[in-house]
């Protein structure tokens, strides 16, 4: 573990590579799951408000379980989520035409309709942050759903934290991600591998 500010980080984030494989996943890390994507209340807000500019990407049944739940929801654990449709998919998603499930919100961001991007957990997958009152920790999940992406980092040879660089610096800042960067790349070369 390693200790920048008040984050407590994973050898793993240094030590995986990665590089996500759509074409392999389809997306299955927005459709995978027990729970909706972790948000802020702030990032729920903003979804609300921005809700127009990405409507027309959902499927009916979407914008129906968003009328029936809300934006936001509390999952089991107590945590605000966004809404899931049918048993684990997140209802802000749709299916591109080569069968990809990629985020509605993002795809108005890329069309310039909207200033936000996605939540940042998503945006920060597969690194999970567990937030405490003291620190951060940061930590890299594994999962099944991500193995191509796992073999294409490696074959490709991107750390985790580089392929992650631009959400990284969107959740703690340019200094931070400029003092991880100097501990990463020092790190002895054992607790890289």
């Amino acid at each position: 573990m390693l200790q920048i500010g008040k984050t407590i980080i994973s050898l793993d984030v240094i030590q995986k590579k990665f590089c996500c494989d759509l074409e392999k996943c389809k997306g299955g890390c927005c459709v995978d799951g027990d729970s909706g994507a972790p948000i802020t209340e702030e990032e729920a807000e903003q979804i609300e408000q921005m809700y127009p500019y990405f409507e027309e990407y959902l499927s009916i049944q979407n914008r129906d379980e968003i009328l029936k739940q809300g934006f936001s929801v509390t999952d089991f654990e107590g945590d605000l989520v966004t809404p899931i449709v049918g048993k684990n998919e997140c209802v802000y998603t749709f299916v591109d035409w080569a069968g990809i499930t990629k985020c509605a919100i993002e795809k108005a961001w890329f069309e310039k309709r909207i200033a936000f991007r996605k939540p940042v957990s998503c945006h920060l997958f597969p690194i999970r942050i567990s937030e405490y009152k003291r620190f951060d920790a940061v930590n890299y999940q594994e999962l099944d759903i991500c193995k191509a992406g796992q073999l294409c980092g490696e074959k490709h040879e991107i750390p985790l934290w580089k392929y992650l660089k631009e959400p990284l610096i969107r959740k703690y800042g340019q200094a931070w991600y400029d003092e991880f960067t100097i501990t990463a790349e020092n790190i002895p070369k054992d607790l890289r591998d």
